[in-house]
């Protein structure tokens, strides 16, 4: 069973973390087979109080940010691991992961779900 039409094309439907609980991946799972939405809870909590505590953080402009950035990003949005990242892109875990930090000194962000955020806000990734 695979999806089709608009989600199947955004290349994502949910965001899941590597240590989720293996019900909440079901959970996501069956969301994104039925084209829901799911956002596994401890992510958008952080979403949630990122947003709370810095509202004006995810206002710097994407043009910002490197091509490589950019490309990085959207695989980390799409729910890529870093070793799926470095293994597409042909390089290290450890220079996605540091690339991912660049990014986030860069514009004072200072969680992933800081950085998917000011991805999905910047029009970098759409759910």
């Amino acid at each position: 069973m695979g999806l089709s039409g608009p989600r199947a094309a955004a290349g994502a439907s949910g965001f899941v973390l590597e240590h989720s609980a293996p019900a909440e991946l079901v959970t996501a799972i069956r969301a994104a087979l039925e084209a829901k939405t799911c956002v596994t809870p401890t992510l958008a909590g952080e979403v949630r109080r990122a947003a709370q505590r810095s509202p004006g953080a995810t206002d710097h402009p994407p043009g910002s940010l490197t091509p490589r950035q950019r490309e990085i990003l959207q695989l980390l949005a799409d729910g890529c691991s870093a070793k799926e990242i470095a293994r597409r892109l042909a390089i290290s875990a450890r220079t996605v992961e540091f690339r991912k930090y660049q990014m986030m000194e860069s514009l004072d962000l200072h969680s992933t779900a800081q950085l998917v955020r000011y991805a999905i806000k910047q029009g970098i990734v759409k759910l």
